[in-house]
């Protein structure tokens, strides 16, 4: 390729690659105008609703939010552990105190209660721990003590009797099916009041 034709390639090149440019009318009205969009007439004002005459104060503020029922909760030894019982009118909490007798389970009331108003339903289970002392007769007392607080009595004496299989290896605590029948039938109980 000889100079000639490389300066006309360059020049090629060079000249399709220069800006050209408009110029701006002549009959120019103000500053410059940004184009605005068509829009669509609204139906409805963009103003804020009145606000109202008067207040309304709760002591919570969040409480009208929650519409469930009542709370309740299983408090009970060891054998309550495993078990997750449900209520058709709020959440159920379950307490565990591992070696606690009637008495003992009986005390821990007030405290976990302290002045909770969601707390509609207590649920106690207790006695296991009572029965290797082998005093029936303080026993009978302790029950009848705890039975006129007012309480529901559930009997689950009936679906676990000569039933190996609902019970763990130490023939003590609930298996995860006993623990799970168990819970089943503190929730038909909780369900009815």
């Amino acid at each position: 390729m000889s100079v000639e034709e490389c300066s006309r390639t360059r020049a090629t090149r060079t000249r399709s690659s220069l800006v050209s440019f408009t110029p701006a009318p002549t009959h120019h009205h103000g500053p410059w105008v940004i184009p605005q969009r068509k829009t669509r007439a609204r139906t409805r004002a963009r103003t804020s609703p009145p606000l109202p005459a008067f207040e309304i104060f709760t002591r919570n503020r969040f409480s009208p939010l929650r519409e469930t029922g009542r709370d309740a909760v299983i408090i009970g030894t060891s054998i309550v552990r495993h078990v997750h019982a449900t209520s058709g009118k709020g959440k159920v909490c379950t307490h565990c105190f591992p070696g606690a007798r009637v008495l003992d389970v009986a005390a821990q009331v007030p405290e976990i209660l302290n002045g909770d108003e969601r707390i509609g339903a207590v649920v106690l289970h207790a006695g296991t721990n009572d029965i290797r002392l082998r005093q029936t007769e303080v026993l009978k007392k302790d029950y009848r003590s705890l039975i006129e607080t007012r309480l529901l009595f559930v009997n689950n004496w009936n679906l676990f009797w000569e039933r190996p299989r609902l019970f763990c290896a130490d023939g003590l605590h609930p298996s995860r099916i006993g623990a799970a029948l168990l819970s089943d039938n503190i929730s038909k109980a909780l369900h009815t009041i």
